[in-house]
């Protein structure tokens, strides 16, 4: 054997190139979101433009420089991953959602955000999956399986209701804000483990046990993730009050916070569950339990961690997506027929809007029969923002789409590539075009005169909640129904009042059983040079 010196310098020579490569286009990345975030924090008075938008808008730019500067042949510079999207960037994005949720609002109108999120994802996913499979079945798109028309009617069922949470406001309509928010992350949630659900089970032959045992696969993923994440979370929430990490470092406990919250998606991705589900149900469970359990510090600093890696991650997935769209790859596929291509990305936002209609105002009048007071019931305009407020498409529908059609980012089918350019369209449409209408529409349907007294939230928005951040109020309590509340004494009163009743019986357990073992509000953190450790432990 003849050790070959050029050879081994050749091949040095290429790695050096490859690593010099992936540090220019890191560099031009992070130069990229940092203008993303100075350009979003110029457009924030006008509330027009999010950083979903900018950060489009500048990668539509930047794909357009590179592909100029590359005579044509590439538009970006980082090559997708679905283990970028799924292990890194997905879990920060989904936790932030579930930590930063207001328990209160979202658990006083929890049977509605259910109905919306989980019986009306799946209501869009039946609609868009029947009607992508009876239109392009017809059409010589090229070949799908009845998997891949699953996933498309699980892709198109996740929204992203960034633009129109921007101008909501969560003081003038609570009831509203709580709705389009909770639905939002429980519909992430449900897309993403009906998409595993699919792709997990054997489609080769569909009939009616073949449906109902993927409906048991989708309970059983839906309920045994959602158990993994509260176990993660009380698991982290007891190990923090017992072992008092804040006695000798803040560092360890904003560590073990954040440790605990990765270790739940990952274990879930071991078990083969919904990683998503897990750590959305982990990152409710830290913020009433585990959250309260640090020091001071700690919850400012623990806020801010998760709100900053979810901000970043989603303006780097949008940026990629705005050069993506230029692919020269996967334009190249669908060429030969650009009007089919054309025709595509229409039926696909046609069956989201209808697939949107179907559930929202049915499920909104169901709601409505089970409220007796006239402020808890959705009006005919609110079910009006509610539905459009789902009609944007983002980031977790371009990473399921390139979870589905592509192979590290690269496809060489026509159907796949058709299916990655169409949702790419129908991304950039949806929130260029009704995320600039959302604003309008509000102020059309929900004006705010200022004459009309200013709605309290139920939630503090003081000062004070930059210590308690949108987690609980401090009145969050059992007063908080009243003395007149009635205890159910029938099926038909307990559905009549059911978010007082389950809130009223959930506090007693709580208090009487969790908040001794796990913590939580009213915990006082042992701090150093205290004479005594709290009373609590």
């Amino acid at each position: 054997m003849v050790f070959d010196f050029g050879t081994l310098v050749a091949s040095l020579n290429r790695l050096s190139t490859s690593d010099h490569q992936s540090v220019v286009s890191i560099n031009l990345f992070v130069a990229l979101i940092c203008a993303c975030i100075i350009i979003g924090h110029l457009l924030e008075e006008n509330r027009w433009m999010n950083e979903s938008i900018t950060a489009l808008v500048i990668g539509l730019c930047t794909g357009v420089v590179i592909l100029l500067i590359s005579g044509g042949k590439n538009s970006h510079i980082l090559v997708f991953s679905e283990d970028l999207f799924f292990i890194y960037l997905l879990p920060p994005i989904i936790f932030n959602a579930g930590f930063q949720v207001k328990k209160k609002s979202f658990f006083r109108n929890f049977s509605t955000i259910m109905l919306f999120g989980a019986v009306g994802t799946l209501i869009s996913f039946i609609i868009i999956s029947f009607g992508a499979t009876s239109i392009f079945k017809k059409w010589n798109i090229g070949y799908l399986e009845i998997g891949d028309y699953l996933a498309i009617g699980a892709i198109f069922s996740a929204t992203d209701s960034v633009c129109t949470l921007q101008v909501l406001s969560q003081d003038e309509t609570p009831l509203l804000y709580s709705l389009v928010f909770g639905e939002g992350v429980v519909n992430d949630a449900t897309s993403v483990v009906l998409f595993n659900a699919v792709q997990n089970f054997d489609l080769s032959h569909i009939n009616t046990s073949k449906a109902l045992e993927l409906v048991g696969n989708f309970l059983y993923l839906f309920a045994s993730s959602t158990i993994l994440g509260v176990v993660a979370g009380l698991l982290s929430a007891y190990i923090i009050k017992k072992l008092y990490f804040g006695r000798h470092s803040t560092d360890r406990e904003v560590a073990i916070v954040i440790l605990m919250a990765y270790l739940s998606y990952m274990l879930a991705e071991l078990f083969y569950l919904s990683a998503i589900l897990t750590v959305f149900f982990s990152g409710i469970v830290m913020s009433h339990y585990t959250w309260h359990n640090v020091t001071e510090s700690s919850r400012v600093t623990t806020k801010h961690a998760f709100a900053t890696l979810s901000f970043i991650a989603e303006i780097f997935i949008f940026l990629y997506v705005g050069m993506d769209a230029l692919d020269i790859e996967k334009w190249r596929f669908v060429s030969d027929s650009p009007q089919l291509s054309v025709q595509v990305s229409p039926i696909l936002l046609g069956l989201v809007l209808v697939g949107r209609a179907a559930f929202v105002f049915p499920l909104s009048f169901l709601s409505n029969l089970m409220k007796k007071s006239p402020e808890e019931r959705i009006s005919f305009n609110q079910q009006i923002i509610i539905w459009w407020a789902g009609l944007m498409r983002g980031a977790v529908s371009v990473g399921l789409a390139y979870n589905q059609f592509t192979r590290g980012g690269h496809t060489q089918l026509r159907a796949n590539a058709i299916m990655i350019t169409s949702t790419i369209t129908v991304v950039l449409f949806s929130t260029g075009v009704f995320g600039l209408m959302t604003k309008p529409l509000i102020r059309l349907l929900q004006p705010s005169p200022k004459h009309l007294t200013r709605m309290i939230s139920s939630e503090p928005t003081t000062p004070k909640s930059f210590i308690v951040p949108l987690l609980e109020s401090t009145q969050d309590s059992e007063a908080d129904l009243g003395p007149n509340v009635p205890r159910p004494h029938s099926l038909r009163m307990l559905l009549s009042t059911p978010s007082h009743t389950v809130h009223r019986y959930w506090r007693k357990f709580d208090n009487a059983f969790m908040r001794p073992v796990f913590g939580g509000r009213g915990f006082v953190p042992f701090v150093p040079g205290s004479p005594t450790e709290p009373s609590g432990h």
